[in-house]
């Protein structure tokens, strides 16, 4: 059975740091993303990671802020977010798709977790 679990979220002033992390299981070691969805916008996407980490992507608007990493034996990916923002705020999702890309994109993901929420005070 395909799981995808997301912890991590929580509350931060801005400035401060948030670890997101997600557990999957039923799945082969492929591509990982992260997207975020603030109410009342898109889904956009954050940044991902291809199968052994050693490449990753990231919007503009996280760059040298957050850093995605994975660690296979645990079957477990990473966004640590520092320098957080009020802009943020958004509901985190993490996925996984068999085709990495620089273009990541919601359309091109195969399988979700169910979000965890983050929520950044100014």
């Amino acid at each position: 059975q395909v799981q995808l679990a997301e912890s991590g979220g929580g509350y931060a002033q801005a400035g401060g740091s948030l670890r997101l992390s997600c557990a999957t299981s039923g799945l082969s070691t492929r591509a990982m993303a992260w997207f975020r969805q603030a109410p009342g916008k898109e889904r956009e996407f954050v940044a991902s990671i291809n199968w052994n980490g050693g490449s990753t992507y990231y919007a503009d608007s996280v760059k040298g802020r957050f850093t995605i990493s994975r660690d296979n034996t645990k079957n477990t990916v990473y966004l640590q977010m520092n320098s957080l923002k009020a802009e943020d705020t958004a509901v985190y999702y993490c996925a996984w798709t068999r085709f990495y890309s620089a273009n990541s994109t919601p359309a091109g993901m195969d399988y979700w977790g169910k979000g965890t929420l983050v929520t950044v005070s100014s």
